[in-house]
């Protein structure tokens, strides 16, 4: 049995997470977590977690309701800490599906305490990558699996070869919500054709970052730090279908992919599971009714922002931290209508240009540069809006 803190309870992994758990309770119960301020959507949820006794929560006025509607839950601010729901309750597995620069703390402090973490937040590893891997190196009874569907199928099929035997990996995208216009055709493309994406139900920010091709880029970090290969083995591939999440190909020239319905229960349940696979209730992929598959060349022209992630993974150090906290200042700015769709990779490669690198950083100079960049980003969201 694993006591489980759920980080973004109501979110669309989070909501996941409970699905996986509520239909294998012999296994595992969530005591603890936090959401934001969506008291609507945790008030549906509460009738799965039976086992809750502690929650953070983002807005502090929202306590004294939940108090009264909730007696037997203890509810804390974020301003106490992540410590109050980590590191109580006998909590052995953490599940971060956080979105932005605040997963990472939770990411450092389950590590630091040797604790299961199963990552859905990619900007602990986008951000803080080195910090990350330095912490499991000191903490081996620590352990870190992948909830993204492509570093999921990567861990699946990495564990099962040598890397002597492996040419190169293949990260698939669907290509987002814009995939068939052309980048001169994204002008005036609206927050609403931008969600509406072609083949994963996500939240707001990360369906933007699969539209700018953002997103890939920030997986092809996490996977340059979860598997520890060269940047220039590492490829994305277009795959409209997104039913083949990842490949390897081996030295021999042969591929090997990992396919599966577009479900996250099934990346959700093997993170879980430690590495395990265990039965879901995803309906099973039915291969003769896929008439077939298409693949495209990436286009570095078309997808900007994918080139942004690159060049600021080949440089390093704190690069990681101003491309993350630009990113997310363009990605609000552009749905809260401050910004156009293709003016958001301008703020980035602004803010990288502009930025004088740091060698050596710890989880505070993070912290300083993250604050930095998103002050020096909304200047830039003003003066484009002129």
């Amino acid at each position: 049995m694993r006591n489980i803190c759920l980080l973004g309870m109501t979110g669309s992994i989070g909501k996941n997470v409970i699905d996986v758990v509520k239909s294998n309770p012999q296994d595992f119960k969530i005591v603890s977590g936090c959401f934001n301020s969506n008291v609507d959507e945790f008030s549906k949820l509460i009738k799965y977690l039976p086992d809750l006794k502690k929650v953070l929560i983002g807005e502090k006025s929202l306590i004294p309701s939940l108090k009264n509607q909730y007696p037997n839950i203890e509810f804390y601010c974020k301003d106490d800490g992540y410590e109050k729901i980590i590191l109580t309750l006998d909590v052995d597995m953490v599940v971060n599906s956080l979105v932005g620069f605040e997963g990472l703390y939770p990411s450092l402090l389950s590590i630091n305490n040797d604790l299961i973490l199963c990552l859905a937040n990619k900007e602990s590893l986008v951000v803080g990558g080195s910090l990350v891997l330095d912490n499991l190196k000191k903490h081996p009874s620590s352990r870190l699996y992948p909830i993204d569907s492509e570093h999921s199928s990567l861990y699946k099929l990495l564990n099962h070869y040598s890397k002597d035997d492996i040419d190169s990996i293949y990260i698939t995208a669907s290509g987002g919500s814009f995939r068939d216009l052309t980048f001169d055709q994204l002008e005036n493309v609206t927050l609403e054709q931008a969600l509406n994406h072609p083949s994963w139900k996500m939240g707001s920010k990360i369906t933007i970052d699969s539209a700018t091709m953002m997103n890939k880029g920030f997986e092809v970090i996490e996977a340059y730090y979860l598997f520890s290969l060269p940047l220039d083995k590492i490829h994305v591939l277009l795959h409209d279908e997104s039913l083949i999440h990842a490949l390897i190909r081996m030295k021999d020239g042969s591929l090997i992919a990992d396919m599966a319905t577009n479900d996250m229960r099934i990346p959700i349940s093997y993170a879980l599971y430690e590495g395990k696979y265990h039965s879901t209730n995803v309906p099973k992929l039915d291969l003769e009714s896929i008439l077939s598959l298409h693949f495209r060349k990436m286009d570095p022209e078309r997808y900007p922002s994918l080139n942004l992630a690159y060049d600021a993974l080949r440089k390093g150090k704190t690069y990681l931290c101003v491309l993350n906290a630009s990113n997310e200042e363009a990605n609000l700015a552009f749905r809260e209508g401050r910004l156009k769709f293709n003016q958001i990779e301008k703020v980035v490669a602004s803010c990288l240009n502009n930025h004088q690198v740091e060698d050596n950083f710890t989880y505070q100079d993070l912290q300083r540069i993250d604050y930095q960049t998103r002050l020096e980003s909304r200047k830039i969201i003003e003066n484009l809006k002129q």
